[in-house]
């Protein structure tokens, strides 16, 4: 379903674009920093990493639709009928790297019939990059080290969980939600790599109790799926949705 071939590309167009948004994290050019018409911010690097990654991946697999939140998604009518298509964020956490936090990432995730079959994370700042392909589990690399695989397993009921947490988006609702579960840690991080944090068994839940976009998760969902010892871990994400929008869910139950 996904090549060996694929997947190293895929990794390598990541890189190529976390490459890039480096250029203007670094201070060495303008990020040039606006609002959306969500109120949302975006910069240059965001726009600069989106064109490197729709453009690789419409010469690697011309066949199949791209999404990416830096431009207008097709309507359902169109997408209703897709069963492949690439979903990308190509800076997500852009909140942290305007004030230079070197948690954001660039997410790329092949879906398959409604699951991703291919995540990429790459935390440039950092230098890290997760990776899983299903079926093939779920990996890490870290500077110029080799691939290592990650896993996660469920708490055991009753447990004290380490919760990882939004740096950019508290809420009432998550602290409600945190009184019905035996809290043990809570721990910040920013972007997809929330989902990662808990695919390598560094936290037990990550609980979003606020509306997503679909890219914003996809990536990060599948490096959570392919994370599991005895199969797939259970994820309560769907995609393809008519206006490619989350409602709240908990990853790692």
């Amino acid at each position: 379903m996904v090549t060996a071939q694929l997947r190293s590309a895929v990794t390598g167009l990541a890189r190529e674009a976390g490459r890039a948004t480096m250029t203007y994290y670094d201070g060495a050019t303008d990020a040039g920093v606006r609002e959306k018409d969500d109120r949302s911010p975006v910069t240059l690097a965001d726009e600069v990493a989106h064109d490197i990654l729709v453009e690789g991946l419409r010469r690697l697999d011309p066949a199949t639709p791209v999404v990416s939140e830096e431009a207008e998604a097709a309507n359902f009518e169109s997408r209703r009928g897709w069963q492949r298509f690439w979903l990308v964020d190509p800076l997500d956490g852009t909140k942290e790297f305007i004030k230079r936090r070197a948690e954001f990432t660039v997410n790329v995730a092949l879906i398959d019939n409604g699951e991703p079959v291919l995540g990429v994370v790459l935390a440039p700042a950092l230098d890290l990059l997760y990776w899983a392909v299903k079926g093939e589990g779920a990996w890490r690399e870290e500077k110029a080290g080799p691939a290592e695989r990650i896993y996660s397993s469920p708490a055991a009921p009753g447990t004290p969980l380490t919760v990882v947490e939004s740096l950019s988006h508290p809420s009432a609702e998550l602290e409600e939600y945190l009184q019905t579960i035996p809290v043990g840690r809570r721990v910040k991080a920013g972007s997809s790599l929330k989902f990662c944090w808990v695919a390598e068994g560094r936290a037990d839940i990550y609980p979003r109790l606020g509306p997503t976009m679909e890219w914003d998760v996809a990536a990060g969902d599948c490096v959570y799926r392919q994370s599991g010892r005895d199969g797939e871990r259970p994820s309560p994400l769907t995609y393809n949705k008519p206006d490619l929008r989350n409602t709240s869910f908990v990853i790692g139950l």
